[in-house]
């Protein structure tokens, strides 16, 4: 997911010129359940149409496109359940998705002279695959239960997002490894096969650093600011 940087996006400009002008915005639409075909409309007209929370959706947005968020009232803005909603659409598209459209292009890709290496290859790749299903899965299981169970008052389990916090890897941290080899030490002509691969891998790389992003600078202090106001504490 490439990031190109116009500025700070408000409620009232152009959805069609937000998506126009970074192309990337595609994807943020789609894991906030957006349609196209909003014609002329305003940011803000499309989110009401589509039932998504519009400070939650332009803060995700300059985040991910513009790099910007305001700390001071970041978390008082948002709807912490569409923000579930799109950290659970990404999760969707990166495990049923992406990752596997990747594994099956890589597999076409690999030379048929190099045998042993591409089992070791394809035994890598699905090494991680399996590591990001696992992270995902935490957070569909543990994660965003114990986030509704506190928007609803319902806290029964002994968590809290200080646990999660410890333990949030950065997960195209592998990726970037698998790919770095790739390029160093997979001798074979470069190819339109092998490089699209390799391009799919950049861009998907870059797409799981800026998922890592929402959770860390939007999801994560929101959460913190809910705790504070449900259980009167904060960390």
């Amino acid at each position: 997911m490439t990031k190109i940087k116009t500025g700070k996006y408000k409620e009232s400009d152009s959805m069609s010129n937000l998506i126009c002008q970074n192309y990337p915005a595609l994807l943020v639409l789609s894991r906030f359940g957006m349609k196209l075909g909003f014609k002329d409309k305003s940011i803000a007209e499309v989110c009401a149409d589509n039932n998504v929370d519009t400070k939650t959706f332009l803060a995700t947005v300059n985040l991910l496109l513009c790099d910007d968020i305001n700390p001071d009232n970041a978390n008082n803005d948002l709807f912490i359940p569409s923000l579930i909603l799109y950290l659970h659409n990404s999760h969707d598209y990166f495990v049923n998705y992406r990752l596997p459209d990747i594994r099956e292009k890589l597999k076409n890709a690999l030379t048929q002279e190099l045998k042993d290496l591409n089992k070791a290859v394809l035994y890598y790749f699905d090494e991680y695959v399996s590591e990001v299903r696992n992270h995902m899965s935490y957070e569909e299981e543990t994660v965003f239960p114990y986030v509704r169970s506190l928007i609803e008052g319902k806290k029964k389990i002994k968590y809290n997002i200080g646990i999660f916090i410890k333990q949030h890897n950065q997960i195209e941290a592998k990726l970037t490894e698998f790919k770095n080899i790739m390029i160093k030490y997979y001798e074979t002509e470069s190819t339109n096969e092998i490089d699209n691969v390799l391009f799919d891998i950049f861009n998907c790389e870059n797409d799981l650093a800026l998922h890592n992003a929402v959770e860390d600078k939007l999801f994560v202090p929101a959460i913190v600011e809910l705790e504070h106001k449900k259980l009167g504490k904060k960390l």
